[in-house]
């Protein structure tokens, strides 16, 4: 089960491309200048199933998936498994957002989560960086980072678009 606070379907912010993405309940750092302070709170949204989410995911062959929030890592287990499911059952990649950085999570329970994840955003919103140019990020502290790349070389490699499309 995932607290979920809203879908949005075809939304071109969140990554490359048409997406779906999850917005999560629940968020502990609560970033000065947040953009979606809504979804601090962990006992708001709805809960949903991971077939709930199939559903939506699925009806759309061409979006690819976004976990959002809030910060999803709060829940990774739940994440963990929409994720293992996207991937079992589709080609579509995922992005997930998230305060914590590559380097705490790999040492955490998240763990399963970051294995399912093509791109994390990680770092917290950090205000007296806020940079509206950045690519899919608010603040220049936040990373794009390709994540099995990164699982594979042991060290934080950055994602970079494809241009070739």
């Amino acid at each position: 089960m995932i607290r979920v606070l809203d879908i949005i379907e075809d939304t071109m912010v969140d990554g490359p491309g048409f997406r779906t993405s999850i917005y999560c309940a629940g968020c502990g750092h609560q970033c000065p200048g947040c953009h979606n302070p809504q979804s601090w709170a962990f006992d708001g949204g709805r809960e949903m199933t991971t077939q709930q989410l199939m559903k939506i995911i699925t009806a759309d062959p061409f979006a690819n998936v976004t976990f959002s929030g809030g910060d999803p890592m709060y829940q990774a287990a739940g994440f963990a498994e929409l994720a293992h499911a996207i991937h079992e059952q589709t080609n579509k990649d995922i992005w997930c957002f998230t305060g914590f950085t590559f380097e705490s999570l790999i040492q955490d329970d998240q763990r399963e989560l970051l294995r399912q994840i093509d791109v994390l955003v990680d770092g917290p919103f950090v205000e007296r960086l806020k940079n509206p140019d950045l690519l899919f990020r608010g603040s220049s502290n936040q990373r794009l980072i390709d994540v099995p790349a990164s699982l594979y070389e042991g060290r934080v490699v950055l994602w970079t678009p494809d241009i070739s499309v």
